[in-house]
């Protein structure tokens, strides 16, 4: 999917919206899922597009939200729908949009995504596996960076992201790397036009580039919409935008993994596992500026959203 995090004033504000969904899908109960659009929200898919034979235990297209472990009764609240996992080891590459100068940005996700991987935090994706109980390794490994002087200009489409990526491969800039995702990071001059700040903060999805199925995601920087991306103004590490974005990049991180194709993990209402507990924090300590913290990754402190775990019943957690 394009999969996705609600802005902050929407995840209130769409209290409505999320209610009228919840309340199609409790008079459709008899149609198949929502499925992932990539940014936070499920869509009606169309029939081709239901694997009847992926939805454990149902023996038809409809499912109720639940995923069923292998040989197990207990259900989770989220669904495998037959498509693939990210396998092994997860590899990031960073695309730096804009002009980031001297930025703290560049040491806050760096840090983050290159420490990740073996956290009881992310432990949580390994909950999630394939059709062949094959489950999402608790490793990541962060390869490298580019920087990109806006060759898009700072109005950006959902094409325009995939082109970045497009370019930075076909460059050989960054290799073509089936098992990886690509993050475009964006600086707060930059607009991304489909709903940045207004319906989503974030979003990752596939696409056919260089003839390879390529993972991708796109960021922007909250310091556009701190009330919208970002959950404080005085940060951990003193940089609003920046720990903001950590908190998204883990989000479609989680997603991307868990369901890179959109066709893997997710409920009944088109919702992945970070969706169902997206701007949730759980138990929160206090840094030395004042701020909120809940994960610290190699010495430096975050406020990250839980993810679901897909075990015991499904419960948002910092770890498993």
């Amino acid at each position: 999917m394009i999969a996705s995090r609600y802005v902050r004033t929407l995840f209130a504000g769409t209290v409505i919206a999320s209610l009228s969904l919840i309340a199609q899908a409790q008079t459709a109960k008899a149609g198949p899922d929502l499925t992932p659009n990539g940014k936070g929200w499920g869509e009606k898919a169309q029939s081709s597009e239901i694997n009847p034979a992926a939805e454990p235990g149902n023996g038809n297209s409809q499912d109720k939200g639940e995923a069923k472990p292998t040989g197990g009764a207990r259900t989770n609240g989220i669904s495998y729908h037959g498509g693939p996992v990210m396998l092994g080891t997860t590899n990031v590459y960073f695309i730096w949009y804009g002009n980031w100068g001297s930025n703290s940005a560049n040491t806050i996700l760096t840090n983050f995504v290159a420490h990740e991987g073996g956290s009881s935090y992310y432990n949580i994706n390994t909950t999630y596996y394939n059709g062949s109980n094959q489950h999402v390794s608790n490793s990541i490994a962060y390869q490298r960076a580019v920087s990109d002087n806006y060759s898009q200009g700072t109005s950006l489409s959902d094409a325009s992201i995939q082109t970045i990526v497009s370019n930075q491969i076909g460059s050989g800039a960054l290799p073509s790397d089936t098992n990886a995702v690509y993050f475009v990071l964006t600086t707060a001059d930059v607009n991304e036009t489909s709903g940045f700040c207004t319906q989503y903060c974030g979003w990752h999805t596939h696409g056919t580039i260089g003839g390879k199925d390529i993972k991708y995601a796109f960021v922007g920087n909250p310091d556009r919409c701190l009330s919208a991306c970002a959950e404080q103004s005085t940060s951990p590490n003193n940089n609003a935008g920046a720990d903001g974005m950590a908190s998204i990049v883990a989000h479609e991180l989680e997603e991307a993994t868990s369901d890179p194709d959109l066709n893997a993990w997710y409920d009944s209402r088109g919702q992945e596992n970070a969706d169902k507990c997206a701007w949730t924090f759980g138990t929160e300590q206090t840094a030395a500026n004042g701020s909120k913290y809940n994960l610290v990754i190699n010495g430096l402190q975050y406020l990250i959203q839980r993810n679901w775990v897909n075990a015991s019943g499904g419960f948002c957690s910092m770890s498993y």
